[in-house]
């Protein structure tokens, strides 16, 4: 039998929550109540079936589904999952469960679950994915949650985006830039951290003083050294006069190494007692400097790998990941897309002196749901190629094909087939396992222990199938 625990007049949006244990469906109901908007209706039922009927009379926009409660509608429940998705009618499905099971995960949106939640529920963040998965599948409206996609700091040091991914980055830069201590970012390509580095500077204590930075992948290896601790007349061939490097430049700022994990290890043991004594000395000189910086560095390599390898010391990790931050994929923040992508039409039609009107309604639902493998980086030359390539006006699907020279043409946004017709996309299980692992973290802020320890694995498996995806994302 279904239960309202709320009045569904006026309703801005329609729940349904499938839950048998009468206990914790009310508990569920009424964390969730405190935290989506005022007029969303939340219905309750007790099984896959009561839920199957009341689909076929009443559509709703998003549909939670607690997997052992569905095993009325089917012995297995990605069956479950699978028929009540074609009952939903382009509802959200997110399946919930107790404890962490990655193969019920998987299963479940192999079946078409949108997306895959463990209980407790957590209320805030709960809302949040829904708001993010309203944000991605075009049910902003009807889920009358378009100001809460808008909610919190949008503009930050640099960043953009709204996202509750980013508030955590932003409340994260906020507290730790006051520091001195060293600073370990990681992030794909893409991702802004060298926007980090910068808000992380300009925030502290020695915004007055300089912000060097050295790329540790741009520099060869017999440079390397006099670029970063600096050169004496003499030293070698070239050497005409006295150099500062990078760390003298600094000194009383900030020094940040990008691609730390580039940096040869004869030069990793220079650097780590660089950072023990606050002591250097230039190439070919004998003299000893104090100079006072906070280290900032990153990498998008995983630097536990990279000390498996013997490529990265373990020793010059631990003295430098002192205060981590993980800047979270674009694919992980889909509220941010449109926003970036505004943001970027705005920045480079005023330079190149043209008019916008913005995105058509096709060509946002296709941005929101690409992966964007470059992150922010990709969507800002996609958007800036767009207003090289084109005069003004409305962006259309066409405008964006021909802009989109990196994927050969980005994929329209399908239309809705018949009921019976339709079948959830399926990718293979590498893919699948990757997004329910790298959520996990995102959800911890980047820590791979605590999610290590929510989805009941080591980190260490973690550590490994992070190499594997690489090495087959690059076969691919």
């Amino acid at each position: 039998m279904a239960m309202q625990n709320r009045s569904d007049s006026n309703a801005s949006g329609r729940l349904m929550l499938i839950e048998r244990d009468q206990a914790q469906a009310q508990l569920v109901a009424e964390t969730l109540a405190q935290y989506l908007e005022p007029n969303t209706s939340i219905t309750v039922v007790a099984g896959g079936e009561p839920a199957a009927a009341l689909l076929r009379e009443t559509s709703f926009d998003i549909v939670l589904a607690d997997l052992s409660s569905l095993d009325d509608l089917a012995r297995h429940s990605d069956d479950a999952v699978l028929r009540l998705v074609r009952l939903a009618q382009g509802a959200l499905l997110v399946a919930l469960s107790d404890g962490v099971s990655v193969s019920a995960a998987v299963g479940a949106m192999r079946a078409g679950a949108h997306d895959y939640v463990a209980k407790p529920i957590n209320g805030p963040s709960m809302a949040a994915r829904i708001g993010e998965l309203a944000q991605r599948h075009g049910k902003c409206h009807s889920l009358g949650i378009e100001a809460r996609g808008k909610a919190g700091t949008s503009n930050f040091g640099g960043f953009i985006g709204a996202s509750s991914a980013m508030q955590f980055v932003y409340e994260q830069i906020g507290r730790i830039s006051t520091s001195s201590a060293p600073v370990f970012i990681t992030g794909e390509s893409g991702t802004g951290k060298d926007v980090c580095a910068e808000a992380l500077h300009e925030m502290g204590h020695r915004a007055g003083k300089r912000l060097v930075a050295i790329n540790c992948a741009a520099i060869p290896r017999d440079l390397m050294e006099s670029e970063l601790f600096g050169v004496a007349r003499g030293a070698f061939t070239g050497a005409h006069e006295d150099r500062k490097g990078a760390a003298e430049l600094a000194d009383g700022g900030t020094l940040f190494l990008d691609e730390i994990g580039e940096m040869d290890l004869s030069l990793q043991a220079k650097l780590l007692r660089f950072l023990q004594t606050g002591m250097l000395s230039r190439v070919g000189e004998g003299a000893v400097r104090r100079v006072d910086v906070r280290v900032i560095c990153a990498t998008n390599r995983n630097p536990m790998q990279l000390i498996a390898e013997k490529k990265f010391r373990e020793d010059l990790f631990y003295r430098l990941h002192v205060l981590p931050i993980h800047l979270p994929p674009l694919r992980q923040r889909p509220t941010d897309i449109m926003v970036l992508a505004r943001h970027f039409l705005a920045r480079y039609a005023a330079e190149e002196h043209k008019r916008f009107t913005g995105y058509s309604f096709e060509v946002g639902n296709m941005l929101s749901a690409a992966e964007w493998p470059g992150n922010v980086r990709q969507l800002q030359n996609l958007v800036r190629r767009l207003v090289v390539m084109f005069d003004g006006g409305e962006i259309t699907a066409e405008m964006l094909g021909a802009a989109d020279i990196e994927t050969s043409g980005m994929s329209r946004v399908p239309e809705l087939a018949p009921r019976e017709e339709r079948r959830p996309a399926i990718l293979p299980m590498w893919q699948q396992e990757q997004r329910i692992i790298e959520d996990a973290i995102a959800s911890f802020g980047g820590n791979v222990s605590l999610a290590a320890a929510a989805l009941e694995i080591s980190p260490s498996t973690i550590y490994r199938k992070r190499q594997g995806w690489a090495e087959l994302a690059s076969a691919s």
